[in-house]
C-alpha cells in the first residue's frame, strides 16, 4: 500500500497528519509514506490535491467530497465528534485505510479474463434489472460468444469469490446481491427490489448502479427497521442514531462464509453492543453512518464502470 501526503510549502498541519497516520498504521510494514510539496495550482490539479494537506491511499483521496475541486487552500476536516481539525483523526485514518484495503481486496476478486468478465457483468446487471440471476441459457450464450464454456467460467468466478454457487450449481450470491432473501433489502428507483448480502453491500448498490434507492435493513436485536434514503448520492438515515457493525473477518476468506451474516445495521449503539456481547467470538467494530456509506461506495462504486457485457439485455435475456 502506498500513502502520499500532498501539501503546500510549510503547511502547519502536515506534522499532525504524519503523527496520526503513524498511530493508525501501527507496526504495519507493507506501507510506504511519502510527502510531496505542491507549489503551483497546475501541479495541484495534476496530482489531485483537494486542499493542504491531502492524503492519497493508493492514489485515492478517501476524504474527497463529491464535486470537490482541486485546491491549494488550507484543508479542514470534521472529526467523529464534529470538531473541526487540520488533519483526520486516528479513527478516521484507520477507517480510510480499511476502506481502501477492502476495495483493493474486492478488486482482486474481479475477473480479468474477458469471457469471465462478460459473464460476471451480465450476472450483476441482471440482478439489478430483475432481482434474480440470469437464466442458464443467457449465460451460456455469452460464454459461447466468447469461446468459453459457462460451467468453467462460473467455477472460476466462484473460486475467486466474485460469486458463490450452490452445490448443485445455481448462483446464490453475486456480491453485492443475494439470490436468497436477506435482512437487507434495496428498492431501486426502477421499482425493482433486490436483496444485499450485508449492510455494507446494501449501501454500495446505489453507488454501483448510480441510482436513487431506499435501503431497509432489520436490526437483528430489536427487529426494527433501519432505513436509508439515497438521492443524488446523499444518504439519509432513519433513525439517525443508527450504526453498522464491521467484522474483522472481512477480507479473510469467502465473504458469504466468513463475515456477511455479521455486517449488520443497528438502530443504536445500545442494540449493537447487546449483539456484540452475545457474540464475543465475532471481532469487529462499530462504524458511524458516514464511514459505513463510504465503505460501501468504495468497494462497489466502480464495479460496473466499464461497458455492459455484450450479448445480454437488461432482464437477463440474450441480445
Amino acid at each position: 500500500m502506498k500513502l502520499q501526503i500532498l501539501s503546500v510549502p510549510n503547511c502547519p498541519n502536515v506534522a499532525s497528519l504524519r503523527e496520526r497516520l503513524a498511530d493508525a498504521l501501527g507496526a504495519r510494514e507493507d506501507v510506504t509514506v511519502t510527502t510531496e510539496v505542491i507549489d503551483t495550482s497546475e501541479l495541484a490539479e495534476a496530482v489531485g490535491m483537494n486542499g493542504s494537506p491531502t492524503l492519497l491511499i493508493d492514489g485515492i483521496d478517501p476524504f474527497a467530497e463529491s464535486g470537490q475541486a482541486t485546491s491549494m487552500s488550507c484543508r479542514l476536516f470534521r472529526d467523529e465528534t464534529g470538531s473541526v481539525t487540520g488533519a483526520p483523526s486516528v479513527t478516521q485514518l484507520r477507517a480510510a485505510l480499511r476502506r481502501v484495503s477492502l476495495r483493493t481486496w474486492r478488486a482482486r476478486t474481479a475477473p480479468t479474463d474477458p469471457a469471465a468478465r462478460a459473464v460476471h457483468r451480465a450476472i450483476l446487471r441482471t440482478f439489478a434489472a430483475t432481482g434474480a440471476p440470469p437464466t442458464d441459457a443467457a449465460l451460456r450464450q455469452i460464454a459461447e460468444a466468447n469461446g468459453a464454456e459457462v460451467g468453467s467460467l462460473l467455477a472460476q468466478l466462484h473460486e475467486a469469490d466474485a460469486i458463490r454457487l450452490n452445490p448443485a450449481g445455481p448462483i446464490r450470491v453475486a456480491y453485492p446481491f443475494s439470490a436468497i432473501a436477506t435482512r437487507h433489502r434495496v428498492r431501486l428507483a426502477t421499482g425493482v427490489e433486490v436483496s444485499a448480502m450485508c449492510a455494507i453491500d446494501a449501501l454500495g448498490i446505489p453507488a454501483m448502479l448510480d441510482t436513487d434507492a431506499t435501503i431497509t435493513s432489520t436490526d437483528p436485536v430489536s427487529h426494527e427497521s433501519v432505513t436509508v434514503a439515497v438521492h443524488n448520492g446523499r444518504y439519509v438515515w432513519s433513525p439517525d442514531t443508527a450504526v453498522v457493525f464491521y467484522s474483522a473477518a472481512a477480507g479473510t476468506g469467502p465473504s458469504a462464509d466468513c463475515c456477511c451474516d455479521d455486517l449488520n445495521a443497528f438502530t443504536s449503539t445500545a442494540t449493537a453492543q447487546t449483539w456484540m456481547r452475545a457474540h464475543p467470538s465475532i471481532l469487529g467494530e462499530l462504524l458511524d453512518t458516514t464511514t459505513a456509506e463510504r465503505l460501501g461506495q468504495h468497494i462497489f462504486g466502480g464495479l460496473l464502470d466499464q461497458p455492459a457485457a455484450a450479448g445480454i439485455n437488461p432482464g437477463g435475456q440474450p441480445g
